[in-house]
């Protein structure tokens, strides 16, 4: 089950997305340096089909995509999830995953993600815009996940 604690329209997670990002809570990766040491808790509101309308009925199509931010104690759930985004024929989003496990998890489909992100926290490695990081995110294109991980770097100067 996938609770989530709050959510916000974010402009940098997806590039070229305008992304309802939704934080989901429970997160199992505890990992150093987290920014938001909340989600480790089982706290929030129960993730549902319905309570995901409601937040895509809210902000209609001034979103693009709608992003889960962690579920990795239910990564099955937030597969349905996106498949149940994939056939919403009244206002289609693009679907991402932001993943805190170096890998996916075993019989994970990818078919209904257009975006998923890869890697835990590791403060000495920096998050998606530093080029030492070990975080990746990809670009999920005719079944396959393509690194798109250099735009977060495109006009920073990277060492």
């Amino acid at each position: 089950m996938l609770k989530y604690t709050d959510y916000d329209i974010v402009f940098q997670e997806i590039p070229d997305e305008v992304t309802l990002a939704i934080n989901l809570s429970n997160c199992p990766n505890r990992c150093k340096g987290c920014h938001s040491p909340y989600l480790q808790k089982d706290v929030g509101e129960v993730l549902t089909k319905e309570s995901l309308s409601v937040l895509l009925r809210k902000y209609g199509k001034a979103v693009t995509c709608v992003c889960f931010m962690g579920g990795d104690a239910a990564p099955k759930d937030v597969e349905h999830l996106a498949n149940f985004l994939q056939q919403q024929h009244i206002s289609p989003v693009k679907v991402g995953w932001y993943s805190g496990k170096p890998e996916l998890p075993a019989g994970f489909s990818i078919q209904s993600f257009q975006y998923i992100k890869l890697g835990p926290y590791i403060e000495s490695c920096g998050s998606l815009k530093s080029a030492q990081t070990n975080q990746r995110l990809y670009k999920i294109a005719e079944g396959e996940m393509n690194d798109i991980t250099y735009l977060f770097r495109k006009g920073v100067d990277v060492p």
